[in-house]
């Protein structure tokens, strides 16, 4: 544990406030129930033309990258802040590798969010659908339950939890490698918690209960020697939860409900 917390130290005071200040962010939109507004279902149906809807989202869902992603990354983006310091321009690599990390799931959200579009034209058209939307809920939580025991998730899980040895293979020096680098670290990441993403996606950009689970979960699991002990459990978790929406979709979390 105690290895765990130093290796969170923060790399530079702008993490620490870009973090906080995303949480803020959220907090303060589900407070005065503005997230709603922002959840993919209120942009998609009824919302405005796609191109903006999309822009808004995007938008959005930087705030979200920010809070619930660059806290498990924080042991990378510190070892890297270190080793840039001997580069030139080492400002604009340690920028540069930030941003290919959250262009990775950038192009994430807007595929779910084009994905999700896809999903309710599919809802609008099929009346057997569209009169049982639980369906897709349960059927996310027990893909992304059942993908916390695949070995593609054991082997980022692994790649995350050693960012010294990620650097030793990876590191380059240059703002384009910065950004190379960091793309790659990013792919790793989407590697080991897309699903996870995707069940938060499903919830909604400000949804505060499901932000702050998952981020705990991905904390723990990426950065702690021994977070691999919470994966299988968390894995359960979700399908039983997925298994109670097939079972009884009356009990479907409020923030699902719309599919």
């Amino acid at each position: 544990m105690l290895a765990a917390r130093r290796a969170l130290r923060l790399p530079h005071p702008a993490i620490l406030c870009a973090i906080a200040g995303a949480w803020l962010l959220a907090i303060a939109a589900e407070v005065s129930g503005r997230g709603a507004a922002l959840h993919h279902d209120s942009l998609i149906e009824g919302g405005p033309a796609f191109p903006v809807a999309l822009a808004i989202f995007a938008l959005a869902w930087q705030v979200m990258i920010v809070a619930m992603m660059l806290p498990s990354s924080l042991p990378a983006i510190r070892l890297f802040y270190r080793m840039a310091t001997a580069q030139p321009r080492a400002t604009s690599a340690r920028t540069a590798f930030v941003g290919g990390y959250a262009l990775v799931w950038t192009v994430f959200g807007i595929a779910a969010f084009t994905f999700d579009l896809g999903v309710h034209r599919t809802v609008d058209s099929w009346p057997w659908l569209s009169d049982r939307s639980w369906f897709i809920a349960g059927a996310t939580l027990i893909l992304a339950g059942a993908f916390q025991f695949s070995p593609l998730k054991d082997q980022c899980l692994t790649v995350c939890r050693h960012p010294a040895a990620f650097m030793l293979r990876y590191y380059r020096r240059g703002v384009g490698a910065a950004l190379g680098t960091g793309i790659r670290h990013g792919m790793f990441c989407a590697g080991c918690c897309w699903a996870l993403m995707l069940v938060a996606f499903a919830a909604g950009v400000a949804n505060l209960v499901w932000m702050a689970a998952f981020t705990a979960v991905m904390i723990v699991e990426r950065t702690w020697s021994e977070g691999e002990r919470i994966t299988a459990p968390v894995g359960v978790a979700l399908i039983t939860i997925g298994a109670l929406v097939f079972v009884h979709p009356v009990g479907l979390p409020p923030v699902f409900a719309s599919g």
